[in-house]
């Protein structure tokens, strides 16, 4: 079958900067944005038993939903007179986003027997995010830098969701279906780091210690999964410059990948009974070892990096597919630890004042180990990645970027994915002095961009191919005052 994606989607920005004087700025800014969807589909089933068809029918869906959004930001920073890097700043930042989501689904029999029925789908989703951030920086001297702060993260999400099927003319609410998940995640940070830097080498140390605090609960069913945690992230960054030209660096991080809402949050839009995806609210974080060692070396039109690292994941994040019923569910899982080790090769090469061309190659090869359900999910593959970027700065205040983007085929726990090549095109040009901006970009110009993937089982076999087509952005903007045009991207915020 096939599924379309029509978006109707309006967005406002407006900042200001007061300057109480020379040494402290405050700065507000906000936007506000509403998304309005239309998602039909049109889904065919055939039913084959031995060879031989015995039921057809076709899924047909009819959504709409509409998407309020809002973001505001307060920053104040203070410039202290004595040194450039010696400055406070603090910032609070709201986001808000909404969703009043309705789905109408007709399951029409046209072959065999009869079997028709109608489901009504809703969905009321809504999430607060506040983050609170002070910063201070403060350079000793000429060679010794200082900065600490702390950063408090607020999160809280509600998914109410109804599926209702029709049952003697009349909507029946789901019980096994139906219910309200909410999630509460508070995460409190403090963090500093120290750099010096004398002649030719300099270092970096810093360490942040995060408090996580996570709740999520099913409401109607009572099922609650509370996780508290404290975690370390050491870092150590070292730079040693051998000649004007040739620099090499060396460095170790730890990070944390926290699972993103919809891993968690488990329902979802049944577009098709038979494919099922689904979240986990009992997921845990992944968390990386990266060691890395690169060497720069700088010519005059051309600069070249060439870099190795090893990474060291625990708790892999994995979406598994499980077979049961006649029915695919998908589910992401932690699954077992990831050892990852590759090779970068990034480079700039400035033909010309008006012209700049960046690439990037990486190259690695990784080692999953994992139990789930009493299955190992032990192996071993690789992948590589390739991105050229083209920026031409023409007359008349004209600007062009193209980027041509290569994935590898590469391996998950249980599924292949097949190798892909697209391009991206944007045009910017400045109007009115420079005040203003109109601008164009087109995301996948030769609509190549896909995602393909197999799965094959012992007792199972799954095919997916989607393609969302191509990307078209126009915009003006334009900056009042002192301030300068920004330009709308036309990514999602």
């Amino acid at each position: 079958g096939k599924e379309f994606r029509n978006e109707a989607y309006y967005n406002i920005i407006l900042g200001t900067d007061y300057y109480f004087n020379d040494w402290n700025v405050l700065t507000l800014s906000g936007n506000y944005a509403l998304e309005i969807e239309d998602q039909p589909s049109l889904t065919n089933f055939d039913i084959i038993q031995d060879g031989n068809l015995v039921n057809q029918y076709f899924r047909d869906e009819t959504t709409e939903a509409t998407n309020p959004k809002w973001q505001y930001e307060l920053v104040f920073k203070r410039d202290f007179k004595d040194h450039e890097d010696h400055d406070l700043v603090f910032s609070g930042i709201g986001n808000f986003f909404g969703k009043a989501q309705s789905s109408d689904f007709a399951n029409i029999t046209t072959f065999g027997a009869q079997s028709d029925s109608f489901e009504k789908i809703r969905t009321d989703f809504s999430e607060a995010k506040y983050t609170f951030q002070l910063d201070y920086i403060k350079s000793i001297g000429e060679k010794l830098k200082f900065e600490t702060g702390g950063q408090y993260l607020i999160q809280i999400v509600s998914n109410d969701f109804e599926v209702a099927n029709l049952i003697d003319d009349v909507f029946v609410s789901d019980p096994g279906l139906t219910n309200i998940f909410e999630y509460d995640q508070r995460v409190m940070g403090l963090y500093s780091t120290g750099a010096y830097e004398e002649g030719n080498w300099g270092i970096k140390a810093g360490l942040r210690v995060e408090t996580t605090i996570l709740n999520t609960l099913l409401k109607t069913t009572g099922e609650e999964n509370d996780q508290n945690y404290i975690s370390l992230f050491p870092s150590l960054h070292s730079s040693y410059k051998l000649t004007e030209r040739l620099s090499f660096q060396a460095s170790y991080s730890r990070r944390i990948f926290r699972p993103r809402l919809w891993d968690l949050n488990p329902f979802f839009n049944i577009r098709n009974n038979f494919s099922i995806r689904t979240g986990n609210p009992e997921l845990l974080p992944e968390f990386t070892d990266s060691y890395e060692l690169s060497g720069i070396y700088i010519l005059e039109k051309i600069s070249l990096s060439l870099g190795v690292y090893h990474r060291y994941t625990t708790d892999v994040v994995e979406r598994i597919s499980t077979f049961e019923n006649n029915v695919n569910t998908f589910k992401p899982v932690n699954i077992g630890v990831n050892r990852s080790t590759g090779i970068e090769l990034i480079s700039k090469y400035t033909p010309a004042d008006w012209v700049v061309l960046n690439g990037d190659i990486n190259y690695n090869f990784f080692e999953r180990e994992g139990r789930f359900e009493g299955n190992s999910f032990d192996f071993r593959a690789d992948q590589w990645s390739a991105q050229l970027t083209s920026k031409f700065k023409l007359p008349a205040d004209l600007d062009i970027e193209c980027t041509a983007n290569y994935r590898s085929a590469f391996q998950t726990v249980q599924r292949d994915v097949s190798a892909n090549l697209f391009a991206d095109f944007g045009l910017r040009k400045k109007i009115i002095g420079g005040k203003a901006v109109v601008s164009i970009s087109v995301r996948d110009v030769f609509f190549s961009r896909f995602d393909e993937s197999r799965i094959l089982q012992d007792d199972f076999s799954i095919y997916s191919f989607e393609q969302r087509g191509r990307f078209i952005t126009a915009g003006f903007s334009y900056g009042f005052g002192k301030g300068e045009a920004m330009e709308y991207t036309g990514k999602r915020r």
